[in-house]
């Protein structure tokens, strides 16, 4: 580890000496990236900079021990105990603090909900989820906005995709990408019999420009008329907006405003992410997270969460936990089982060999 430490410190000032290079400052690109290693680092940095203060008091004070003076010998005793109790506490962090982290983790995040199997009954449950994820964001003050939605017939949610904006949102919504199974009785059901249903959820970082490039001639937008619940505007003016990339075929629509204009921005918004998360598909394709690992096909078998109506509770497959609240669950609380995620992701990163 202190080969480590070492080698983190090395780095860390290299990375001060390079955001105040003016060649590196003409580059926004480079400089976010440097940026963002660097405050990565500097947590790191500093707590290593303070478990060797607190070592070299440990070791000062074991020397005192043998002073000539008693009074001195007295007070290096009773000092010994609380610093290495700290010693103890900062190796404890150092330690969790040098599991690889996700560089996405502070930034915020692209929310997709899909239908899966299920028909109707998949797409309530859609708005389901998306309305435990709006109040999930609220108990956080995260701002939730909605890019695109397609709703069904019965109020509920074909699609709906949303950014969820705050500090450390992708850190903690990332443990929801998965095909999430409820079990119910649906209001369509006359005669009381349980459906299982299910839906599948992305979760994506927010890709910023200085993270995508997207010249303009790789682009094709198409604007058509909106269609569907949205005012007196829809029918009657080419506001909605279809993105294409042309190099990925990543096609995106928005129809949500009444602005064309906005509507681009949002398309552009959902394009990015899409593509930042190719990138990092691509780049480390061992990364479970990536966005078709999450969805797989909508099917009721690739479930991460289960929903059970009838006994109230939720159960995630993935850690074995169980939950008897599902009511809870469904108006946002949710840090219990995202909680139990994280710490098994940390524990399961602490056990891989570096």
């Amino acid at each position: 580890m202190r080969e480590r430490l070492a080698d983190i410190a090395r780095r860390y000032e290299e990375l001060e000496r390079l955001v105040v290079d003016p060649a590196v400052i003409a580059d926004r690109r480079e400089l976010a990236r440097l940026g963002r290693e660097r405050a990565q680092l500097a947590e790191i940095v500093g707590v290593a900079r303070e478990q060797e203060r607190v070592e070299r008091e440990i070791q000062e004070h074991r020397e005192l021990l043998g002073d000539a003076d008693p009074e001195v010998r007295e007070l290096a005793r009773a000092e010994l105990p609380a610093l290495e109790a700290r010693a103890v506490e900062l190796e404890r962090r150092l330690r969790a603090l040098l599991v690889p982290r996700d560089p996405n983790d502070e930034r915020s995040t692209v929310l997709e909900i899909r239908a899966g199997t299920g028909g109707e009954e998949a797409a309530l449950f859609a708005a389901d989820l998306f309305r435990m994820y709006q109040r999930y964001a609220e108990a956080h003050g995260w701002r939730i906005e909605v890019l695109s939605s397609s709703p069904s017939g019965m109020g509920g949610f074909k699609e709906v995709i949303a950014l969820v904006q705050g500090d450390g949102a992708y850190s903690r919504l990332k443990y929801e990408g998965g095909v999430h199974r409820v079990q119910r009785v649906p209001v369509t059901e006359t005669q009381g019999r349980i459906h299982t249903s299910a839906v599948t959820v992305a979760v994506l970082p927010e890709a910023e420009e200085v993270d995508v490039d997207i010249p303009e001639k790789d682009l094709r937008v198409d604007v058509f008329r909106s269609s569907g619940p949205g005012g007196q505007s829809v029918n009657t003016t080419d506001s909605a907006v279809r993105i294409t990339h042309l190099p990925t075929g990543l096609v995106v629509t928005c129809q949500d405003e009444k602005s064309q204009h906005k509507n681009k921005t949002k398309a552009l918004k959902i394009l990015r992410a899409r593509l930042l998360e190719r990138m990092r598909h691509e780049q480390q394709s061992q990364i479970a997270a990536s966005r078709r690992a999450m969805v797989g096909s909508g099917d009721r078998s690739e479930k991460i969460r289960t929903y059970n109506f009838p006994q109230n509770r939720v159960t995630d497959h993935r850690i074995n936990l169980t939950v008897h609240q599902l009511d809870r669950v469904l108006d946002g609380a949710l840090d219990q089982l995202i909680d139990a995620l994280a710490t098994r992701a940390q524990a399961e990163a602490l056990e891989a060999p570096a």
